[in-house]
């Protein structure tokens, strides 16, 4: 999907630092940011409280406005503003989830209210199931940019740029895609080499 009229406008209003344009910006795309804030913490199998969230969705925009708006002056325009601030709240996201998960490790399993990240407790407000340090150092490397990937996934036939749009820029797993387009679990691997393999051509 390309850059929209409106949001190329609202874009522009933000790097002239017009009055109220950061504000349309946030109001425009909070619901963006916490439903990427969501979707990440459950994609982890991690549950978030409500001042978490709010935290994380505070961080997004953080990132976003820092150094006279750096990440929207990286943005090319190939892609819509929606797709390319949905990679960069979850690039955020896993970058703090993975320090979480990191000072976790620092400390005793049983931590002063006897609970801990690896044990599936509640700690700093995040709540983890299964996910371990390495599982989102993972995510941290697979998340490719989204300008990108839609440009390349033109190469692809259509089966193949389903499952590397739901792989790199929904941040799908392997059984969620597989569920998808009905493909079994241990072919979707070699599908998304075999996908890159193209992308990487020409």
């Amino acid at each position: 999907m390309s850059l929209s009229d409106v949001d190329r406008q609202l874009l522009q209003r933000c790097l002239d630092r017009e009055p109220r344009a950061w504000q349309d910006f946030v109001d425009r795309f909070v619901g963006l940011v916490v439903h990427v804030v969501n979707r990440t913490a459950i994609g982890r199998s991690l549950s978030m409280d409500e001042p978490t969230r709010d935290d994380m969705v505070a961080e997004v925009f953080l990132v976003i406005v820092r150094h006279d708006f750096a990440v929207l002056r990286r943005f090319r325009r190939q892609c819509s503003l929606a797709t390319y601030l949905t990679i960069v709240a979850r690039r955020v996201v896993v970058r703090r989830l993975t320090a979480t998960s990191a000072a976790s490790g620092n400390h005793h399993p049983a931590s002063s209210n006897g609970s801990s990240l690896a044990n599936g407790n509640t700690v700093n407000g995040i709540a983890n199931g299964h996910a371990a340090p390495t599982q989102v150092n993972g995510e941290l490397q697979r998340i490719e940019n989204a300008e990108e990937v839609e440009h390349l996934l033109m190469r692809l036939d259509p089966k193949e740029a389903s499952v590397v749009r739901m792989y790199h820029l929904e941040g799908k797993s392997y059984q969620e895609i597989s569920q998808a387009v009905g493909l079994s679990e241990n072919t979707i691997g070699p599908l998304l080499h075999r996908a890159r393999a193209k992308m990487g051509r020409g």
